[in-house]
């Protein structure tokens, strides 16, 4: 299952954010879980 949040952000933004398990991918704009 692949949860996406509402807002959009920037690159750079993204960057700065702390890492997550599972991990997250930036895709045009959106924050994606990657899916186990």
């Amino acid at each position: 299952m692949t949860i996406a949040t509402e807002r959009q952000i920037t690159l750079e933004n993204f960057l700065k954010l702390p890492e997550t398990k599972p991990a997250s991918e930036f895709i045009n704009g959106e924050i994606l879980q990657k899916p186990m």
